[in-house]
């Protein structure tokens, strides 16, 4: 039976063995640049800029539209109140309407030998200022009825469209407002990349760090043990106290709390890492670069290079390109607005030859123009603003890259120092080592205490721990290096 025990539970070991799967720096990475919900919503952002650029170039063509109109009128429109009595008189050899003598009953007489009709108080008066003393004979019956007009239903449309021919060039500064949103919000996209890149880097590296850090405790803890085994044997021959072996045991009980605090830390920062990637919290791998060999150096570029590199700076450019095209747009409502508009009208009554109950229609075509004249100085005002908010954001923009130059050497002088720690843990380590090593052979000899090997053991455990923490910190001034120089993609 224990036979059977011992054979699944190798199997199970075997499996889990090459189940465990290797991440390298790059795969982390990619898996995070997939799961980021952030990333996500930022690329929508993107999209959503793109889309707000392709509406405003629409401006530039003309908008077609069309309208229809329906309405009940409970009247008809009648132009006369009454039947109409209009005078029937000659079309005179001039064109004007006059009459001749027998159309009308008035009376005449001669006045300088000139023929003078008179009025009904036989008094002569000129008919042309005085037109109504003028008796007709004959009369030409109006009635209302026919110049009344059917409107009870009345149906009316247009087609058409209005062309934008010149509008002080608002429609060109709004289109490049819409391309620079967009090139916006690219470049914050760039920026969420970078900032997820240098949070996964982070955690990357943290529990690469822990790894190592667990690696040593385990190893630190076996010398220990190592050493209360052999306290224990001596105690045993009359060469060691009690005193010493409760030294021991308590340097021993203080490495198994280090491993535990390291083994606890080692496996928050994994479950740190899995949310960043996407994976199951509890979901174990191992990372590539656990034993801290590889080495990698940041190319050093021109930092006039390196911070057009930035997002951040293509961002601010955007905002000081938005800003000023603002300020055109607020320059051009000074500027008369033309247009083209052109239409189709149908309506129903038809009004266009006689007035009938059918559809008629025409097209017509006109120029539409608005000419800004005084509003008591509001686009003086606005222009101001605009020209305000125009020099803030130059001002943001060389305000930010004199911090970027600042900080683009800071981080040089901390890779610079942390090369320099990691060469100087490295000696220390072989000092650690060499005193190690004498240490316990001189315990094995009998010539050197357990209190001193302890000390020995504790300083190569130091020396170690600052050898893990000193690579780390070069891996994260890279890190932050790159991100400086905008190479961090």
């Amino acid at each position: 039976m224990k036979k059977k025990v011992f054979v699944l539970l190798t199997i199970v070991s075997v499996v889990q063995l090459h189940a465990q799967k290797v991440l390298k720096l790059e795969d982390c990475r990619q898996k995070a640049l997939e799961h980021n919900k952030t990333l996500q919503m930022s690329k929508e952002s993107v999209n959503a800029a793109r889309e707000l650029k392709k509406a405003a170039f629409t401006q530039f063509l003309p908008n077609f539209s069309a309208n229809a109109t329906y309405a009940w009128n409970e009247k008809n429109l009648s132009l006369l109140a009454e039947d109409a009595m209009l005078p029937v008189g000659t079309k005179m050899p001039d064109g004007s309407f006059g009459f001749t003598p027998d159309q009308i009953s008035n009376n005449w007489t001669l006045v300088n030998g000139q023929p003078i009709p008179l009025d009904a108080n036989n008094t002569p008066f000129n008919p042309k200022t005085n037109p109504e003393k003028i008796q007709w004979k004959g009369y030409a019956l109006l009635p209302k009825e026919a110049m009344e007009f059917d409107i009870h239903n009345v149906f009316a449309g247009t087609i058409g469209f209005v062309q934008p021919v010149f509008m002080g060039g608002k429609i060109l500064e709004l289109y490049r407002v819409a391309k620079y949103g967009e090139n916006l919000a690219a470049a914050q996209h760039e920026n969420k990349i970078t900032e997820l890149l240098l949070e996964v880097d982070e955690a990357y590296w943290r529990v690469v760090s822990l790894e190592n850090k667990v690696k040593l405790a385990r190893e630190y803890r076996n010398l220990i043990a190592k050493l209360d085994s052999n306290v224990r044997v001596m105690i045993e021959e009359g060469v060691a106290t009690k005193a010493e072996a409760l030294k021991v045991r308590v340097k021993l009980n203080e490495a198994e709390m280090t491993v535990t605090k390291a083994e606890d830390g080692l496996n928050l920062s994994k479950m740190a890492l899995n949310q960043l990637c996407g994976f199951p919290l509890d979901e174990q791998y191992a990372l590539s670069d656990a034993t801290l060999k590889s080495e990698e150096n940041v190319q050093l570029i021109p930092v006039d290079e390196a911070i057009s590199n930035r997002p951040e700076i293509k961002a601010l450019t955007q905002v000081e390109n938005i800003a000023k095209s603002n300020e055109r747009i607020m320059l051009s409502r000074f500027m008369p607005n033309i247009g083209l508009t052109g239409n189709y009208l149908v309506s129903n009554p038809n009004v266009y030859n006689g007035y009938k109950n059918e559809f008629g229609g025409m097209f017509n075509v006109g120029i539409v123009a608005n000419v800004p004249l005084f509003h008591f100085g509001d686009k003086f005002h606005t222009l101001n603003a605009a020209k305000s908010q125009r020099k803030i954001a130059g001002m943001q923009l060389d305000e930010v890259k004199e911090k970027m130059q600042l900080q683009i050497k800071q981080n040089s002088y901390k890779v610079a120092e942390s090369m320099k720690k990691k060469s100087a843990t490295e000696k220390n380590i072989e000092q650690a080592e060499e005193n190690l090593r004498y240490a316990t052979e001189g315990f094995d000899a009998g010539v050197i205490t357990s209190t001193d090997l302890l000390g020995a053991q504790t300083a190569w455990l130091s020396a170690k721990s600052e050898n893990i923490d000193a690579c780390i910190d070069l891996k994260i001034c890279n890190l932050y290096l790159s991100k400086s120089l905008g190479t961090l993609k």
